[in-house]
């Protein structure tokens, strides 16, 4: 029986870490400004997430200024689960890469419930990776040897923007998740920046699976761009975990993602020129000749599909189409710092704030540009071949 003392938490579950304390490189591609410190801070500060998930938790120096904090009681560990700081809970993940036999790369995130556990996961990556202290190591081992290894340590796997023509489940690697793993140990699936829910629920074998909206953060002000509220008695590893099995009550409440147009690799485009090009293209860009056609994911799902558009199981939330203040024509560095002195969190200017207190501070114009995106009726030109999208000032 559901609880009834249950409350809405918002969560961003995969945010890279850039470097160390002492400027050593995790995420190579993200800024050197993405300390685990400075990623709660932000979180907890700024953005106003509940729970986030930090993916490099098992690179050994992002361990040793955990234990820092966790000595100086800046943060706690929950007897269930998750660590707390501040106005946060930090969920321990890890992104790892996997390439079995002659199909294309894929990344999963790996989740775990408390320091000791990740710290013997990342004892198990050290000696099948080329090094464990950076993000996104490709490991020597198949996906059901990690699934097996992850529940042997009380973990949880959820493949990572499973669209993605780069390293994602379906966009690199397979036409069906049961031919490379055991589909019943994955509870969730990250969707992407280029994907919605009405896309994912084309696939038949991803009905009964719980959709995540993750921001894939690699920079402080990415940390957010997606996320999900998510229905939880506490903020608690256990909790959440439940939460993404859809367990006694607990669920995602609502998905806040990307109008998809504006992931980077939502249309088929030519990587060297950006042409656009039909859903279809292959081999060389007809424009410039270059053999580097990256198909979109709404052509990739288009081609898997076998369900129709837009039926959702029973259990699936709404999806809100969300546009982050970074997106929003006009809102740069100083007017963001404005908001947050005048509405504290970026949470209360997406979703709390009136429309006549944002124009005090950002004026009617980009007041009715923040009110437009709230309703997903912004004018949008899509993004394709690692070119974010972008919104149109009409």
């Amino acid at each position: 029986m559901a609880e009834s003392n249950l409350a809405e938490y918002f969560c961003d579950l995969h945010i890279h870490i850039g470097g160390t304390r002492s400027g050593k490189p995790v995420k190579i591609t993200a800024s050197r400004q993405m300390t685990l410190t400075a990623i709660l801070e932000e979180a907890s500060e700024r953005k106003g997430m509940d729970v986030v998930g930090i993916i490099d938790a098992h690179s050994p120096e992002v361990q040793e200024e955990l234990l820092d904090l966790l000595q100086t009681k800046e943060a706690k560990e929950h007897e269930d689960g998750g660590i707390i700081y501040k106005k946060t809970m930090l969920i321990l993940g890890c992104e790892v890469e996997i390439k079995e036999g002659d199909r294309g790369e894929a990344h999963f995130l790996v989740y775990m419930p408390r320091l000791r556990e990740m710290q013997s996961f990342t004892k198990w990556l050290a000696a099948r990776c080329k090094n464990v202290q950076l993000s996104s190591q490709r490991i020597h081992a198949s996906l059901r040897e990690l699934q097996a290894v992850v529940a042997g340590l009380g973990g949880m796997i959820i493949p990572a923007h499973i669209f993605t023509p780069h390293k994602g489940l379906y966009g690199s690697c397979t036409d069906s998740m049961a031919e490379v793993l055991d589909p019943s140990m994955i509870p969730a699936v990250e969707l992407g920046l280029s994907a919605n829910t009405k896309m994912a629920d084309c696939l038949s074998e991803l009905r009964d699976k719980t959709f995540l909206t993750n921001s894939d953060a690699h920079s402080l002000g990415k940390i957010g761009r997606e996320y999900q509220t998510m229905r939880m008695r506490e903020r608690t590893y256990a909790e959440w975990e439940k939460a993404v099995w859809r367990l006694d009550g607990r669920g995602v409440a609502v998905n806040y993602g990307l109008q998809p147009q504006l992931g980077k690799y939502h249309l088929t485009a030519c990587q060297n020129c950006q042409s656009m090009l039909p859903a279809d293209s292959s081999g060389r860009c007809p424009e410039c000749g270059h053999k580097r056609v990256v198909r979109g994911v709404a052509a990739r799902i288009e081609q898997l599909a076998d369900q129709p558009f837009g039926k959702h199981p029973a259990h699936r939330p709404p999806y809100i189409e969300q546009v982050p203040l970074e997106f929003i024509p006009g809102v740069g560095p100083k007017l963001l710092q404005k908001l947050y002195a005048a509405f504290g969190t970026q949470m209360n200017v997406l979703h709390r704030v009136d429309h006549e207190a944002l124009a005090r501070v950002t004026g009617e114009k980009i007041a009715d540009l923040i009110q437009k995106a709230r309703s997903g009726s912004l004018a949008i030109q899509a993004g394709a071949a690692g070119t974010y999208g972008r919104i149109v000032r009409e």
